[in-house]
């Protein structure tokens, strides 16, 4: 029995080396050569992308997107006048993001981040000016947390307030942002909240103005609402934590800022959610929370900018340690019932993007392994018309010395 079982490993290891002696003599390449290294290698072969997640082998798009819409790749020039803007929505790991952008990127001239301070020094190589705005390289200058409509209002005066009009450049603003799935952040905002947290500091300015107590009114009397239960937190309808995604990322000019007045309820949560997919749509970048690698991999090959370190996928937060059971998860849902939609919507643009800029990836790949393949095959043309002619050459040589 054990002769027989070595006979057959002795077998499987001469089948091995055959199909290598195979590969070596069809495929004698340096491509095929990478080719026999992952084959011994399956960690190698993995899709690092793919592991990181939960997405399904095989992604069925629900949306119709066009390919203006799946290909984002932004001549950035970080030595112009271009400047990237990062939308931070409240607890969506945009603190995460926010410094890999001005730590983890690999630059002619990286942020200088002085220790113990938050903010660092972000500017472009040879000048005195900076290429991104955010929060970690210059604060909160449009107020804390600002959304869409108070940054495409904000950002362009703060950043030439101190030019004249017309020496003002034209710039280039590429808006950027990060996205999570709304139980999720709608749990981890009631947690940060219980632990004091207020965002007293946010203005909310719109169409020039912040909104009064009556049209935004407190959901606390007291300093902060730090303690108050998950119940309190859901039930209070003033809660800018309710639907805050869609919010941020829409043009609240459209239907009134926060004055409720304005339009019906339906219609005025339809103009919303309209308005932050077609601004999601249209910015420069956006990633997910629950995709980290995928959303390195979308702002690296847009922005033709390289991360020094991969991203994590945290797997495990204060959100995902919080046990609720299926009736307040509904009750959740339902008072994020605009962000639940968005979430879909950007999830279907975000896997669509990225599985569209790989498919371009290994087309690009291909088409570069073929034009090897012909210089290789046009070498070893030339290589052996030049060895017949030699050969040619020789046997007239040896005849003519025959003949004297």
């Amino acid at each position: 029995m054990e002769d027989r079982s070595h006979k057959v490993l002795l077998a499987l290891v001469m089948l091995f080396l055959f199909a290598v002696i195979v590969l070596q003599y069809v495929c004698p390449g340096t491509e095929c050569q990478l080719l026999r290294l992952r084959a011994l290698s399956p960690a190698a072969a993995a899709d690092p992308y793919r592991a990181e997640d939960e997405t399904p082998a095989r992604f069925v798009p629900r949306f119709n997107f066009s390919a203006g819409d799946l290909l984002r790749r932004v001549d950035f020039n970080i030595k112009g006048d271009d400047l990237i803007v990062f939308l931070h929505i409240q607890k969506t790991g945009g603190t995460t993001f926010g410094r890999h952008l001005v730590r983890n990127i690999r630059l002619e001239q990286p942020c200088y981040c002085r220790a113990g301070q938050k903010k660092c020094t972000c500017h472009r190589p040879g000048k005195r000016e900076t290429w991104l705005f955010s929060r970690f390289s210059t604060g909160w200058s449009c107020g804390l947390h600002a959304d869409w409509t108070e940054l495409t209002n904000c950002v362009p005066s703060v950043v030439d307030s101190k030019k004249e009009v017309r020496l003002r450049p034209s710039r280039n603003f590429y808006y950027i942002t990060i996205l999570r799935d709304p139980v999720s952040r709608y749990l981890s905002e009631w947690r940060h909240v219980q632990r004091g947290a207020t965002w007293k500091a946010s203005l909310h300015v719109c169409d020039g103005r912040s909104p009064t107590t009556e049209e935004l009114p407190s959901c606390y009397t007291g300093d902060d609402w730090s303690g108050c239960s998950l119940q309190e937190f859901m039930d209070c309808p003033y809660n800018l934590a309710n639907n805050r995604q869609v919010r941020m990322l829409s043009d609240l000019s459209l239907v009134g800022c926060y004055n409720l007045s304005v339009m019906p309820e339906e219609q005025r949560n339809k103009v919303l959610l309209d308005s932050a997919k077609e601004n999601l749509k249209r910015m420069a970048f956006f990633g997910l929370t629950e995709f980290q690698r995928k959303t390195q991999y979308l702002f690296e090959k847009t922005f033709n900018m390289n991360f020094i370190s991969p991203f994590t996928q945290y797997n495990s937060t204060r959100a995902s340690s919080v046990e609720i059971d299926e009736q307040t998860q509904q009750r959740i849902e339902a008072l994020n019932f605009l962000d639940m939609e968005l979430y879909d919507y950007a999830k279907d643009l975000f896997l669509q993007r990225y599985q569209y800029m790989r498919q371009k990836e290994h087309q690009e790949a291909r088409r570069k392994r073929q034009e090897q393949r012909k210089i290789l095959r046009a070498k070893q043309a030339r290589l052996r018309e030049q060895g017949e002619n030699s050969s040619s050459t020789d046997y007239i040589g040896n005849v003519e010395r025959w003949r004297r």
